[in-house]
């Protein structure tokens, strides 16, 4: 970052989003924090998203991409773009609390060692939507609390493996030292492979509960369909094979075996045997190429500190 920029660098990716835009922006507009900018990426969408930023948002930094390039590199596009000291990535169907900037930028501003900022994210009927992500020994990947009625069950700040990057802070600092999101991902699991990333280089990761952004959830990608099948099922076997720590993925290989196995008929079931069995032979062609990323992973701390944050079960209310 050269010369004198904002605090907070808000990106936000984009594709056939118009929908979405509005609301999203004008809760942008309504923060009582100001010493942030706006850069929107639009994955070259064919609706009006465009048109919309351009005219009726004129203070955001429109990045028109010539192509689809998810999420993962999209986002990179807007954070190699950005000044901030901080990164807040937003989803594009979000909707932000007048507060959330203001509150959510404190605790690594007290702490030099916070790396990401996770927040509690709702669905619009006010259900929990994330309070933070969780990991386990198969390679899934939950938020904490989803679907969950919001009673103030999660309204205690405290330290999570990682963040849902829909609605998530990162310090430029830490992204210069491990890297932008795994552009190989495209969508889907980029935020928990950067999360173990960070937590392999002694960065952490606090839950920020004051910080409430509501998101509509798959406003894009649509939940359940092919694409989120296809990618969220091929990542998840590149997260583990890059990221576990080697004793803890050598002893989870049931645990990953039994869920590949478990989801081929699970999907199969539902008429998507196809869209599944793609996403897992392509996962296995690329495994070589997650073993390689292993090496590049910066370790400060020791690798039994890290898989402590690795589940052996799904449990909706852990940390």
């Amino acid at each position: 970052m050269t010369g004198a920029g904002p605090e907070v660098s808000v990106v936000i990716v984009n594709y056939n989003g118009e929908r979405f835009l509005k609301e999203c922006l004008e809760s942008l507009r309504a923060q009582t924090y100001t010493d942030f900018e706006v850069i929107l990426v639009d994955n070259h969408s064919s609706d009006r998203s465009i048109e919309i930023v351009s005219q009726t948002y004129p203070e955001a930094i429109l990045i028109r991409n010539a192509a689809n390039h998810g999420f993962a590199r999209g986002t990179n596009d807007g954070i190699r773009a950005s000044r901030g000291r901080f990164i807040l990535t937003l989803n594009n169907d979000t909707r932000l609390d007048p507060r959330f900037i203001e509150r959510i930028v404190r605790p690594p501003l007290c702490d030099g060692k916070i790396g990401i900022c996770a927040s509690k994210m709702l669905y619009p009927d006010g259900r929990i939507n994330s309070a933070g992500t969780c990991i386990s020994r198969s390679g899934a990947a939950w938020d904490r609390g989803m679907s969950e009625p919001d009673h103030g069950q999660y309204d205690q700040a405290v330290e999570v493996f990682g963040a849902c990057a829909g609605a998530a802070l990162y310090r430029r600092e830490m992204l210069d030292e491990i890297g932008l999101f795994d552009e190989d991902f495209f969508m889907y699991m980029e935020d928990v492979d950067l999360s173990f990333r960070a937590r392999h280089a002694g960065w952490r990761c606090v839950f920020v509960p004051e910080a409430v952004a509501s998101h509509h959830h798959g406003g894009t990608s649509g939940v359940g369909s092919d694409t989120a099948v296809y990618y969220g099922n091929r990542n998840i076997l590149w997260v583990v094979f890059k990221n576990f720590p080697l004793k803890l993925l050598l002893s989870s290989l049931p645990w990953i075996i039994g869920r590949t196995i478990g989801t081929i008929g699970f999907y199969a079931v539902k008429g998507q045997l196809r869209v599944i069995l793609r996403s897992k032979i392509d996962a296995a062609l690329g495994l070589n190429l997650s073993l390689e990323k292993r090496k590049t992973i910066i370790h400060k701390v020791p690798e039994g500190e890290v898989s402590l944050w690795v589940h052996t079960w799904y449990s909706p209310g852990r940390q």
